[in-house]
């Protein structure tokens, strides 16, 4: 398990061998030259971005640009002095390369017109990078990569992180290797970040796939995409992925047992992607829980209810439990609402007010039948109760529900209508205690 061997040593003696030679050929005039030239270009560059970066800026204020336009100016704008850098080095190599007897004198600045280029490139390619630490640790490994590759260097490095490793029996984890990993890994998974957002996004507005299937398409194409970025990292590291496949075997019949729950909430999410029974935009009530479908997760679903909290329900929960979906098949949803006037009160004429009101109403379909019924004949009222439709159930029930009495009140209260409300009589009856104290507190203020 040796990690340094002779040849690491050996390979390193080489590599500062190499670097002294480099170096050393920085003191001969005409590369002194070539450095002067390189640091005129880069002080000409400080000062032109100086000049434009507060033009920019105005320029940008001025404008309407749009979110992602303003990132890319402020993107040009971080990399102004770079990019006039690049402009100017490359212009004195062209220069150098038209003077005669001054060939010689361009390697240095073709050097750094190079690496400041390549630079830039990683730099921008790095942006798809969502997390900021590994996008930086992305930029840096590859900016010292280019440095060492145009520089020459890179041969040796590579022969060095070879001979760095350690042995495991037969096998052996070198450090180039665990370096080509991390780096196809990291690729990989930026691909695969790249192509599932730009397929959600099209999925997602196409209107002939239906949205749980649009769920389902996306969650597999996830698994597949990062599970093969994830397995092919292995694969470039050495492991031998048929010793894996039983060790994972192993492993899964464990966590079986442990995580049976969160198993069985991910074969629901599967369940509930494929029959349709709910997806995205579906108003549902579960319990106490009423509110709209956000999204479905693998683990759970996020209902959005009308007071702004969001559940995270369980899968399972949604599979086992009774489940109201009110847009499931069709939007229409029904509403009863029951009330009760007082006996005096025409029937026939309280029937006509109450569909009235209850088509006044703007949420209230007028093209299905709004309807009122006597339902029995109470202590102190004739009940009755009135159903009528909408079609936005997503807008909350309870409103249009107040709405609607809101507006069985006005009617009534302006056809005489009355809503009565229980009143009770208490008789006294002769004999009783109540009655003969209450006759003797009247005889004793008469007197």
């Amino acid at each position: 398990m040796d990690f340094i061997n002779a040849d690491t040593l050996t390979t390193l003696n080489r590599l500062w061998a190499q670097v002294e030679i480099f170096f050393n050929s920085m003191f001969l005039p005409s590369r002194i030259w070539q450095i002067g030239i390189i640091l005129a270009c880069f002080a000409v560059a400080h000062l032109g971005r100086l000049w434009l970066a507060p033009k920019l800026d105005n320029w940008a204020r001025g404008r309407a640009l749009s979110t992602r336009q303003m990132r890319w100016v402020i993107l040009l704008r971080q990399r102004l002095r770079g990019l006039l850098f690049i402009l100017l080095a490359w212009a004195a190599v062209f220069a150098l390369n038209a003077l005669k007897g001054f060939y010689s004198w361009r390697f240095l600045v073709v050097l750094a017109a190079t690496l400041v280029t390549a630079w830039l490139v990683v730099g921008l390619v790095a942006r798809l990078i969502r997390n900021r630490a590994l996008r930086q640790i992305v930029t840096w490994g590859a900016w010292i990569w280019v440095t060492l590759y145009y520089l020459g260097f890179w041969d040796e490095v590579e022969r060095l992180l070879a001979s760095l490793g350690i042995d495991f029996g037969g096998f052996r984890i070198t450090a180039l290797a665990v370096l080509k990993a991390v780096v196809l890994t990291t690729v990989l998974l930026s691909v695969a970040r790249i192509v599932t957002g730009q397929t959600t996004a099209r999925l997602r507005t196409n209107a002939e796939i239906s949205p749980s299937m649009t769920e389902l398409v996306i969650k597999v194409m996830q698994v597949l995409l990062y599970g093969s970025a994830f397995f092919i990292g292995l694969k470039a590291v050495g492991f031998d992925l048929t010793g894996l496949a039983v060790l994972s075997g192993a492993i899964g019949v464990g966590l079986g047992f442990g995580l049976q729950k969160v198993v069985s909430n991910l074969v629901s999410g599967v369940i509930i992607l494929l029959d349709k029974s709910i997806k995205p935009g579906d108003v549902i009530s579960l319990g106490e829980t009423f509110g709209w479908i956000n999204s479905l997760g693998a683990r759970y679903v996020s209902v959005l209810t009308r007071d702004g909290k969001e559940f995270l329900i369980p899968n399972e929960d949604l599979i086992t439990g009774q489940v109201v979906n009110w847009s499931h098949s069709n939007e229409f949803v029904r509403i009863d609402l029951h009330f009760g006037t007082a006996y005096h009160d025409d029937p026939h004429t309280v029937r006509a007010l109450a569909i009235e009101a209850a088509q006044s109403v703007g949420r209230v379909l007028s093209d299905r039948p709004t309807v009122c019924h006597i339902t029995g004949f109470g202590d102190s009222s004739v009940d009755y109760v009135l159903r009528f439709w909408i079609t936005d159930p997503v807008e909350g029930l309870t409103n249009v529900r107040g709405a609607v009495y809101l507006a069985l009140w006005d009617s009534f209260q302006k056809n005489g209508i009355s809503i009565p409300f229980p009143q009770r009589e208490v008789r006294m009856l002769d004999g009783s205690s109540l009655a003969v104290h209450r006759n003797d507190e009247n005889s004793q203020s008469k007197n």
